[in-house]
């Protein structure tokens, strides 16, 4: 990972200076964090306002740090994507990160995780989905304001009972990711690619690979850990569109070995797609932040009348919707508090 690299998947002139290639990475929220950290490594000149939202950025990666290592202690959550992939990147070099994913052995050390953020941060925005029926999986992603909220992304967080959701249809969820640290890096990279069309990586899936193909890959058993969660597919498109960028030293090997394995998964998902109904995600409308439930485990589901389906959680209540985003109808929602306020009065 080096300036010149930075230059060449940004799209910018080396001709026209370090202010051209900040000027192209603010295209994405978080990359100029990346390039102001690689230039302040070069010793690059930068102005106060420069070195401050430098700081900033490296002030938010460390508290994210420091939140994982913290709930990892105390909730036995743990990081995954993002975080591990930023300790790959060479000293001083800032990786972006968006959001702190996180995830849970189990429901209740997610909502004891989600308890403890939202003590200790001003958190405003606390968004909640359900993955699958009977079991489901739970997930949770909180927001809460930067220190210049206008300037700088805000705090996300994101915890989940799935460490890889799948894509709903061809992709079952898969709980548990359990690989050496750097090809579950590997494996967080190929499963952000499923569910869409195949466009090209972005420049920061392109550095992460970058980084990657530094680390000490044993082909075969790679490849065969990359089928056995189903991701070969995208394993394989990813490291084709990485190496027309950058060498992939010991991913290249990688890549070779996911060949056989290719034609088998895209047996799987055409012969029997998920291994059987798609899994269907409900996704949380706020109906109230509430005191903090301290003796609630888990979240408990109600349906006081059919079709209408509530989440109670220890930290908030929530209408359950097929779509994220969802606006209610009124008579709906009036209907669905009517029927917390009910609750209310039996407990």
């Amino acid at each position: 990972m080096n300036t010149p690299l930075l230059y060449r998947l940004l799209g910018a002139d080396p001709e026209a200076g370090p202010a051209e290639l900040l000027h192209r990475a603010r295209a994405g929220r978080h990359l100029p964090h990346l390039v102001l950290s690689a230039l302040d490594r070069e010793g690059v000149r930068m102005g106060g306002p420069a070195r401050a939202e430098l700081g900033r950025a490296r002030d938010r990666a460390d508290h994210y740090v420091r939140l994982a290592e913290g709930l990892a202690c105390s909730t036995g959550v743990r990081a995954i994507r993002g975080l591990p992939l930023a300790g790959y990147y060479p000293a001083g070099l800032l990786r972006p990160l968006d959001t702190l994913d996180l995830v849970a052995p189990d429901e209740a050390a997610l909502w004891q995780a989600v308890v403890r953020l939202v003590t200790d941060h001003p958190v405003e925005h606390i968004g909640v989905s359900l993955l699958g029926e009977r079991p489901h999986h739970t997930a949770v992603t909180v927001h809460w304001p930067a220190e210049d909220p206008l300037v700088d992304p805000w705090y996300r967080v994101h915890l989940s009972t799935a460490a890889l959701p799948g894509d709903g249809d061809a992709v079952p969820v898969r709980p548990y990711l359990v690989a050496d640290a750097h090809v579950e890096c590997l494996i967080a990279l190929a499963e952000s690619r499923l569910g869409g069309p195949a466009l090209p990586p972005d420049p920061l899936t392109l550095f992460d690979v970058a980084v990657l193909a530094d680390r000490p890959f044993e082909a075969a058993e790679t490849a065969a850990v990359l089928a056995a969660y189903r991701l070969a597919p995208e394993a394989a498109d990813l490291l084709d569109r990485a190496a027309e960028h950058l060498p992939l030293g010991p991913l290249a090997t990688v890549r070779a070995a996911l060949v056989p394995e290719l034609a088998a998964e895209h047996r799987r998902r055409s012969e029997d797609p998920a291994g059987s109904r798609p899994a269907r995600t409900r996704h949380g409308a706020l109906l109230r932040r509430t005191v903090i439930r301290h003796s609630w485990a888990e979240a408990r589901l109600l349906t006081p009348s059919p079709g209408t389906s509530l989440l109670l959680t220890p930290v908030a209540d929530y209408l359950l919707t097929p779509a994220a985003g969802a606006v209610a109808e009124p008579a709906t929602r009036s209907a669905a508090l009517d029927a917390l306020h009910s609750w209310d009065t039996l407990c």
